[in-house]
């Protein structure tokens, strides 16, 4: 209960910078860029803030116990697009004028129905980032409290709704900034308790791994999805009461929400699809998704999806949009790099000990929860109790600061770029929003908040990343051609995903190009966006449009903004 109470002050402080935000806010251009004041400092601690997710907080580490050390290229990519969105993308978004990414793609190119398009995707892209972002607040409240799944679900989409509705961008970033410094300080400072607490014998095995064959201790198990284990040998599988039954090698399946109990010595059975954590291929620096049997594949899929998926997150880009000019959006970008590097030295942590202390999560399907389960296991007594609060408020203040950002941008695609704007409805739109990503987030406990974060980049790499790399260096890009691209790579990343869902019998490599398309999905974007573009022939203005993003702001004083403004 003092972890599920841990929750309660990042909520409310959450919703008391929303208050604060109240009176500045006045205006459209107040409620989505924060009327373009915000420092580089602050701006790059608010970025930092609302990119560091469920997938980042929890699920690298979950994936390193279900998948192995290949999780870690998860935060490479991460970490890496940043570079690129410096390069190519944070300044002259900035230059544009623009309030959303809608915006821009109407200003650059003339085109309502791409505005329209583009609005669409920044739909899909939230709704595949927001979920699993209020799924693992649900389950991680769950897992260190007896509340129900649906509770810290609710929660969540609570506070956020009410703090946008009060705040808007100026509260959003306040929080976020907030939120970053204090995830930061409550992931790093429990991940160096827990290296000093586990003893020489529990770090020598987190850097020797040995394959989990069977249980060291009785072992309680609660399935929080369907699994169907296989038996390699006969094994006795006791309830919680005590009666036991003995089942013979083959197949089990467990229905989700049962509980069962593996004596100690027991053979551990393996979970369909998967394999048994700290054996050859958990330690393989390679990411075999699904274990398919091809792990370099899979390992650019990843790369692929999270590098050129960054430059294409609505919720990253619209934050360029509050700093003062080009200059510094570039200097965002570049301290977020930084910021996030210091991040991403620590997950790798709670995930070989995470193997070593709470194997049993690999069967269960909560590997998500890894990171708040491993305090308990270390200490039993107050300070266990208290670093596993100290991570439950840190874990919460991720899902809060990025599902500010991700809402901001859905409920402006629905109440900016699709319907005419204004402040009452943009209000209103943010509590429908919250309240229908809730009912999606209810029944989706069984994926990986990794996994559905990284399906968000996908699709970004595939629409956005395209649109916006040739509008800003291709003066030749056409309204047709973009339009063209950015549904190419929508229908092709969107359709593999939907697919992928249906679980299809598939193995090897095509396996893994339905389950992470971008490999082929993101040069199909390209390619058509170019190929249309040559047939037709831009507008005279282009060129001058295009030159408008590259100008430095100074040398140009007063000079009419690209976008529309509010």
């Amino acid at each position: 209960m003092g972890a599920a109470l841990a929750v309660a002050p990042v909520v409310l402080i959450t919703l008391l910078i929303g208050l604060r935000g109240v009176a500045a806010m006045r205006t459209t251009s107040d409620f989505l860029v924060a009327s373009r004041r915000i420092s580089p400092l602050l701006n790059s601690a608010a970025v930092s803030g609302e990119y560091l997710s469920a997938a980042s907080f929890l699920g690298v580490a979950g994936l390193m116990v279900k998948d192995g050390i290949g999780a870690l290229w998860y935060p490479v990519g991460f970490t890496a697009g940043y570079i690129a969105m410096l390069v190519l993308v944070a300044a002259p978004m900035r230059r544009s004028g623009a309030l959303t990414v809608p915006d821009f793609a109407e200003a650059r190119l003339a085109s309502p129905a791409l505005r329209r398009l583009a609005a669409v995707v920044v739909l899909v892209i939230g709704t595949l980032y927001l979920v699993p972002q209020f799924r693992t607040a649900g389950l991680v409240l769950s897992a260190v409290s007896n509340t129900p799944y649906w509770v810290g679900v609710v929660i969540a989409g609570a506070a956020v709704s009410v703090t946008l509705a009060l705040g808007g961008m100026r509260a959003a970033t306040y929080v976020q900034a907030f939120q970053f410094v204090l995830k930061l300080l409550l992931f790093i400072v429990p991940a160096i308790w827990l290296v000093f607490a586990v003893g020489a014998n529990v770090r020598h095995d987190a850097l020797n791994p040995v394959e989990f064959t069977h249980f060291s201790r009785e072992t309680p198990v609660t399935f929080e999805v369907d699994v169907t284990l296989d038996l390699r040998e006969q094994t006795t599988i006791s309830a919680p009461d005590g009666t036991s039954s003995v089942h013979p090698p083959g197949e089990l399946t467990m229905p989700a929400g049962r509980t069962v109990v593996f004596a100690a010595g027991a053979p551990v059975p393996e979970v369909r699809g998967g394999a048994l954590p700290g054996g050859p291929d958990w330690h393989r620096p390679l990411l075999d998704l699904g274990h398919n049997g091809a792990p370099l594949l899979g390992t650019w899929a990843v790369l692929i999806a999270t590098m050129l998926g960054t430059m294409g997150l609505p919720h990253v880009l619209m934050r360029f949009h509050t700093s003062p000019d080009g200059r510094a959006a570039r200097r965002t970008a570049a301290i977020t790099v930084a910021l996030l590097s210091v991040f991403y030295l620590f997950p790798g942590i709670y995930g070989v000990l995470g193997r070593v202390l709470v194997p049993e999560l690999y069967l269960s399907g909560a590997t998500d929860t890894v990171v708040v389960a491993l305090p308990a296991q270390v200490d039993t007594s107050w300070a266990g109790g208290l670093f596993t609060a100290l991570l439950t408020a840190g874990a919460f203040a991720a899902f809060l600061a990025t599902s500010l950002g991700l809402l901001l941008v859905v409920s402006g695609a629905i109440a900016h770029d699709l319907m005419p704007a204004g402040l009452r409805r943009l209000r209103i739109t943010v509590v429908l929003a919250a309240a229908g990503m809730v009912l999606l987030a209810l029944p989706s406990t069984r994926l990986d908040a990794g996994v559905l974060v990284t399906w968000g980049f996908t699709v970004a790499a595939s629409t956005f990343c395209p649109l916006l790399v040739l509008g800003i260096w291709w003066s030749r890009l056409t309204a047709a051609g973009a339009i063209s691209g950015v549904l190419a790579g929508l229908l092709g990343s969107s359709g593999s995903i939907l697919l992928a869902l249906s679980e299809p019998r598939l193995d090897g490599w095509p396996a893994i190009l339905i389950a992470q398309p971008a490999p082929w999905s993101v040069p199909l974007a390209f390619s058509v966006m170019v190929l249309v573009s040559l047939r037709g022939r831009p507008p005279p203005w282009a060129r001058t449009a295009m030159l408008r993003l590259h100008l430095d702001e100074r040398r140009e004083p007063g000079r009419r903004s690209l976008g529309r403004t509010a």
